[in-house]
């Protein structure tokens, strides 16, 4: 990632670089290499406003934010980036998923909630709610990005490269697992 620094009336010191450059980084997973960005920061009167523009391989994004602080002002711009940034993602995943369907089927899986006291007392478990997913293929990488945006702490997929169908969760330490069938 490159990034080129504009100071209007400003003195841009280390620490708001690094700070700068460290938020940034929390927009790599989003956008596509090679990245170009130009943050433009300036004073007027006693606002403090960060301007940034990104430019990847499919496309460019841009935000303005304006605050009584330089870093607030950081902060809310690489915010509002990153929000486009996963927006633009999610369509351009989207777009394949729908390319996708007409060479793959797509298969529902249902998913049942028993109540647990059904379960110990030896009768028939009692199902509280039942509904069916739909299984599309993506990759891992896809589906970590469907399981932030998701509800549940789950998703199920096919694995784009083995056909298989998979499992990725969130665990209770903020990491993924993966379920994979044995061949």
């Amino acid at each position: 990632m490159n990034i080129e620094y504009v100071g209007k009336h400003v003195h841009l010191g280390d620490r708001l670089k690094n700070h700068t450059e460290e938020k940034l980084n929390k927009l790599v997973p989003f956008v596509q290499e090679p990245v170009e960005v130009r943050v433009i920061l300036e004073t007027e009167k006693n606002r403090q406003i960060a301007d940034v523009h990104l430019t990847h391989r499919f496309g460019a994004l841009q935000a303005r934010e304006e605050t009584e602080n330089f870093l607030d002002s950081v902060n809310g711009a690489v915010e509002k980036l990153t929000k486009q940034a996963r927006r633009s993602r999610k369509k351009f995943i989207d777009k394949r998923r729908r390319a996708d369907r007409s060479v793959h089927e797509e298969i529902r899986w249902p998913m049942e909630v028993l109540e647990r006291e059904s379960l110990s007392s030896g009768t028939k478990p009692a199902v509280i709610k039942s509904t069916h997913l739909p299984i599309k293929p993506m990759t891992i990488d896809e589906a970590a990005l469907v399981l932030e945006g998701s509800k549940n702490d789950f998703v199920v997929f096919r694995d784009s490269t083995s056909s298989e169908v998979s499992v990725l969760y969130k665990r209770k330490d903020d990491n993924y697992g993966l379920i994979v069938p044995e061949s």
